[in-house]
């Protein structure tokens, strides 16, 4: 199973509420914060509305 380990690398200031809410959604909201998702298209959506704030790699495993 594919797996998406995501890391929030800009402040979320000076952007738009949406996007504040989809990094919300997603368990981020502070410069440095990581989680790992399953690869899900729901899951790209949301990291392709924040792609300038995060970083993001494919894993094969859940390890980060």
């Amino acid at each position: 199973m594919n797996y998406v380990y995501v890391k929030q690398v800009r402040s979320v200031i000076g952007s738009p509420h949406k996007v504040a809410s989809i990094l919300k959604s997603m368990g981020l909201g502070r410069i440095g914060k990581s989680r790992t998702f399953r690869d899900t298209r729901a899951i790209r959506g949301q990291i392709n509305k924040v792609s300038h704030l995060v970083t993001f790699e494919l894993k094969q495993d859940k390890t980060t």
